[in-house]
C-alpha cells in the first residue's frame, strides 16, 4: 500500500500524532504510541523531498503536542480578564515550536536515506528529543519514553534511561512502517520482522507486575495537600483559611507511626521569609517532634528567589534550598526588560524582574531520614537535573504548586515524570503538591501512597529504602550522545558516495 501524499498525508500525519498522545496520561495507552507513530513514520516513508519530510514530521508532532500539551492553556485562564486571550496562542505557538524539532529529525532522515524506509529517523529523533531537554533551558515534556513509566518498559528507565529508551522505541516503530520488500521475497520473509517487533513492543507494554513490595525504612514522611486554587492561593480572605489548613494538617494525630517529616508544597506561605515573622515558629511548633521543610518565597541583595526550607524546633530557618531550574514565561521572562515595557510578565512571578535561579542542585540533610536532593516543581522534569547532584542521595523531595496546571493531564503528567526520576535514580521520591498528586513513590517508580487530585488532606507514608546505584545514573546522558554524534557524523560521509 503506497501512503498518501499532499494535503491529505499531512492531515493524516497531524491525526496520527493527535492519537499517540493517548499514550500519555490521563490517558495512559502506550500501545496508540507504538502505533500512532509508527503510522506517521509510514506515511513519511512515501515523501520524496527532505522538505516533504520534514512537513509531514511537523504535522505529526503539532497533533502530538497539542493534544498532549492542552493543559497548558490553564495558566492563562487563572485570570481570564488578563490573560485568558493568551491561551489558544499560548497552545499553538508550543505545539508548533516544538514540532521544529520533530520536522528538522524527519527532514535530515529523509536527507541521509538512500531507500524508501526513514531508517536514520531511529537517530535523528532520539538526538533531537535529547536536544529538546536541554537548550533554551530545556522542555523535555511528553517524551514518548515517559508513556512507558506505569508498564513494564518504565523499568529500563533505571538501565538506560529516557533517552536511549526514546531511541528503542523509535527503532521499533521504524522497523514496523516497513511493510516488505519485493515480490520475490517469501511470505515469512516479511512477516517475521513484524512479528518480532510486535512481541516486542508487547512485552514493554505489559502490565507492571506489583512485586516484591518496595523495602520500608523506620521513616515516615507526612505530605500536607492544602488544595489552594490558583486564583484563590494569594487572596488575602483565602490565605488565612489555607495557612490554618496546614496546620491542622501539620498537627493531626498519626495515621501510624509519629512522622518524622512533614512536607508543605511549594510556595506553601505567601509571606516573604524575612516578613514571615512568628508564621515559622507556629509551623515548627504544629509539627512537634517532627522536622517541617516547607516552599517559600525569599529575597537578599543578589535577587528573589523561589525557595524550600527546613526548620528547626524553633521555627529558625536551619538548610536553605533555592530553586536553580526556572520556568521560562512562569517565574522568568527572557528579555525581561524589553517586555516589561509592555507590561508582559511571567505568569507566576511575585516581582517585576521575575525569580532569580540558584546556584545549582544541592543536597539537604534530614538526619537519621538522610540526605535528600530537593526538587521544586519543574525541576522533576529534567532527568539531568537529577543527575547533577553533588553526591547521590538517600531520597528525592519534589514540592510543587501544580494548581497551575489545571485539572486533568498537567497534574498527572507531571507526576509520571516524578515516578520517572524515581526509576533513573532507584531513590524513593516524596511529592508534596499543593492541589495534588501528593505521593509517596518506591525506587521503581510505584507509587505507595497518594492524595488525589483537587482533596485537601495529609498522608502519613513510610519512606522506602533506596536500591543501589543504577546504571543510568552512573553514566548519565553523555554516552548517547556521543553514540549519536559519531553514528550520525559516519551517516553524512556515506550520503555523500550515494
Amino acid at each position: 500500500m503506497t501512503p498518501p501524499r499532499g494535503w491529505l498525508a499531512l492531515a493524516a500525519a497531524a491525526l496520527a500524532g493527535a492519537t499517540a498522545a493517548f499514550g500519555q496520561a490521563p490517558y495512559d495507552m502506550p500501545i496508540l504510541m507504538f502505533i500512532a507513530l509508527a503510522l506517521g513514520v509510514w506515511l513519511a516513508n512515501g515523501s520524496q523531498t527532505p522538505r516533504q519530510a520534514a512537513l509531514l514530521g511537523w504535522a505529526f508532532a503539532f497533533g502530538y503536542f497539542g493534544h498532549a500539551l492542552h493543559w497548558i492553556v490553564s495558566p492563562f485562564m487563572v485570570d481570564v480578564a488578563r490573560h485568558g486571550w493568551m491561551a489558544p496562542f499560548a497552545l499553538v505557538f508550543l505545539a508548533a515550536g516544538l514540532a521544529l524539532f520533530w520536522g528538522a529529525a524527519f527532514w535530515v532522515a529523509r536527507w541521509l536515506s538512500s531507500g524508501p524506509v526513514l531508517w536514520p529517523l531511529i537517530l535523528t529523533l532520539p538526538a533531537v528529543e535529547m536536544l529538546r531537554a536541554y537548550i533554551f533551558t530545556g522542555f523535555p515534556w511528553a517524551m514518548p519514553a515517559q508513556v512507558l513509566v506505569g508498564v513494564l518498559g518504565g523499568q529500563s528507565l533505571a538501565l538506560i534511561g529516557p533517552y536511549v529508551l526514546n531511541l528503542l522505541i523509535v527503532g521499533l516503530c521504524v522497523t514496523f512502517s516497513w511493510l516488505g520488500g519485493g515480490r520475490k521475497e517469501r511470505l515469512w520473509l516479511l512477516l517475521l520482522p513484524q512479528v518480532v517487533v510486535v512481541l516486542c513492543v508487547a512485552i514493554l507494554v505489559m502490565p507492571m507486575r506489583t512485586g516484591t513490595p518496595a523495602a520500608l525504612s523506620d521513616h515516615t514522611i507526612r505530605l500536607v495537600q492544602p488544595n489552594a486554587p490558583q486564583n484563590e492561593k494569594w487572596d488575602p480572605e483565602k490565605i488565612p483559611v489555607f495557612f490554618d489548613r496546614q496546620l491542622q494538617f501539620t498537627a493531626a494525630p498519626p495515621e501510624q507511626g509519629a512522622p518524622d517529616l512533614v512536607l508543605w508544597s511549594e510556595t506553601a506561605i505567601p509571606w516573604r521569609l524575612d516578613h514571615a515573622g512568628t508564621i515559622l515558629d507556629d509551623i515548627a511548633r504544629a509539627g512537634g517532634q517532627a522536622t517541617v521543610a516547607l516552599g517559600v518565597q525569599r529575597a537578599d541583595d543578589a535577587g528573589y528567589y523561589n525557595s524550600m526550607v527546613v526548620l528547626g524546633p524553633e521555627g529558625g530557618v536551619e538548610q536553605v534550598y533555592d530553586k536553580h531550574h526556572l520556568v521560562p514565561f512562569g517565574e522568568y521572562i527572557p528579555l525581561a526588560r524589553l517586555f516589561n515595557r509592555i507590561g508582559v510578565f511571567g505568569l507566576a512571578q511575585r516581582v517585576p524582574e521575575g525569580y532569580s535561579p540558584g546556584p545549582g542542585p544541592k543536597l539537604l540533610d534530614f538526619g537519621p531520614l538522610g540526605r535528600a536532593l530537593p526538587l521544586i516543581c519543574y525541576e522533576a522534569v529534567f532527568a539531568h537535573d537529577v543527575n547533577a547532584a553533588p553526591a547521590r542521595p538517600d531520597f528525592l523531595i519534589q514540592i510543587t504548586n501544580d494548581a497551575w496546571f489545571g485539572n486533568g493531564a498537567g497534574p498527572r503528567q507531571h507526576l509520571a515524570q516524578a515516578r520517572m526520576r524515581a526509576i533513573e535514580q532507584g531513590l524513593p521520591l516524596a511529592r508534596a503538591a499543593n492541589t495534588g498528586i501528593s505521593a509517596m513513590i518506591d525506587p521503581h517508580g510505584r507509587v505507595l501512597a497518594a492524595l488525589a487530585l483537587n482533596e485537601a488532606g495529609f498522608i502519613d507514608a513510610a519512606l522506602p529504602l533506596p536500591l543501589p546505584p543504577t546504571p543510568y545514573s552512573r553514566t548519565g546522558d553523555l554516552p548517547l550522545a556521543l553514540f549519536l554524534l559519531a553514528a550520525l557524523g559516519l551517516a553524512v560521509p556515506g550520503k555523500r558516495r550515494v
